[in-house]
């Protein structure tokens, strides 16, 4: 796939972003003190008393039309026979640890806290991989938000997220999943089976599922590849299930966390070794790089990638990146796990050989973390039991 919509998009906090989603569906359920920002409680949604919410890794909506090939589902829903569709925002960066933290708190990245795919610690100067993340930073000091999931247990909704396996104990889960009975899953057709099992548990219910394996094959393989097409079959398999599953008076949300560009422009750091002057760290995603430059060096390192790769990148300071909104208010605590400088990559480009960040990473077709519209629209499908 090759006619990704690359027009650049912001975030939508507040009216129509990915932060708002868990904060209306407590509205609907009836928790006090949220704001319904998205019209659930007014739609055909009203009056529901448990709620399904699946996210898609990588699905994002300007994939959609590729993807109703590998499924008769999919296709009744882009053709509006199934449900309700329409869209949302993610966040900046558009790529999952930040994502998943603006679900789950039902905030945005300057207030959690968690504001980029890797980023560097300010107390210790370290690299932190958010998807890696253990004990250290705590989990509850680094994402300081209380989750929409506590909230929801404490008005007494019982609340469940469903993932996989390995990441129950992770720094990642603890920080944006707190207060949700964890159920493992490992598979597309048993993430299913749990949502529905945890559906009927208590008289209101909140049920979170994950599913990663469209992300994956489309950093492997590529968005529109065979391989890709399999695992959007898959999902949309787990759907199938939910809905043909639901107890009466439950909603399923589906969304995902951001979309996908395949990258045909890579940009590899180690043919550019002036680009590191200047700079200590460099942290991010291939598509949203963070510059974090020795003292007195931004101007210079701003100016320097601006000049050597302005073609295939918008390249502006941490500052000016706030003033625009792109993380929501962002207080000084949290603005510094933001690179001093940011690469935006427009187009299909793509930064490789950032600190620490693995070989592999150069084979890899399809990437997120930009502004563009593929990367940043995702979908939010309704549908009623």
């Amino acid at each position: 796939m090759r006619d990704f919509p690359l027009e650049q998009v912001l975030p939508r906090y507040g009216d129509g972003s990915l932060s708002d989603l868990l904060p209306s569906t407590l509205a609907l359920l009836g928790v006090p003190g949220h704001p319904d920002r998205l019209g659930l409680t007014s739609g055909p949604l009203a009056g529901t008393r448990r709620v399904a919410v699946l996210l898609l890794d990588g699905f994002g909506y300007h994939l959609l039309n590729v993807a109703q090939s590998a499924s008769e589902t999919l296709r009744e829903i882009v053709n509006g026979n199934l449900g309700d569709m329409g869209t949302l925002t993610t966040n900046l960066p558009s790529t999952t640890p930040v994502s998943l933290a603006s679900l789950g708190s039902g905030s945005t990245p300057g207030d959690h806290g968690i504001m980029g795919f890797t980023v560097r610690v300010p107390e210790d100067h370290r690299l932190l991989v958010h998807i890696l993340w253990g004990s250290d930073p705590d989990p509850r000091q680094w994402q300081p938000m209380r989750t929409c999931f506590e909230q929801a247990r404490d008005a007494g909704v019982v609340t469940t997220a469903v993932s996989a396996n390995a990441f129950r104990n992770s720094g990642l889960t603890q920080a944006v999943f707190r207060g949700a009975d964890y159920v493992g899953a490992d598979s597309a057709s048993e993430c299913a089976l749990q949502m529905r099992k945890a559906l009927v548990r208590g008289n209101r219910s909140l049920v979170y599922g994950y599913l990663p394996d469209v992300d994956t094959a489309g950093h492997q393989f590529g968005v529109g590849s065979p391989e890709w097409l399999e695992k959007v079959s898959d999902v949309c398999g787990a759907i199938e299930q939910l809905v043909d599953g639901l107890p009466s008076d439950t909603a399923l949300l589906v969304t995902a966390d951001h979309g996908m560009v395949n990258v045909d422009h890579q940009i590899h750091l180690d043919d550019y070794p002036h680009l590191w002057d200047g700079v200590e760290l460099i942290a991010g995603d291939p598509r949203m790089r963070y510059l974090y430059t020795a003292d007195g060096s931004t101007a210079d390192v701003e100016a320097a990638w601006r000049e050597t790769l302005g073609e295939f990148a918008e390249v502006l300071t941490r500052e000016e990146a706030i003033s625009r909104g792109w993380f929501g208010p962002v207080g000084e605590r949290h603005a510094q796990r933001v690179g001093d400088v940011i690469v935006a990559c427009i187009g299909t480009s793509g930064i490789l050989g950032a600190s620490g960040e693995p070989e592999y990473l150069t084979q890899l077709v399809g990437h997120h973390g930009g502004l563009t519209a593929a990367e940043m629209v995702i979908p939010l499908w309704a549908y009623r039991a």
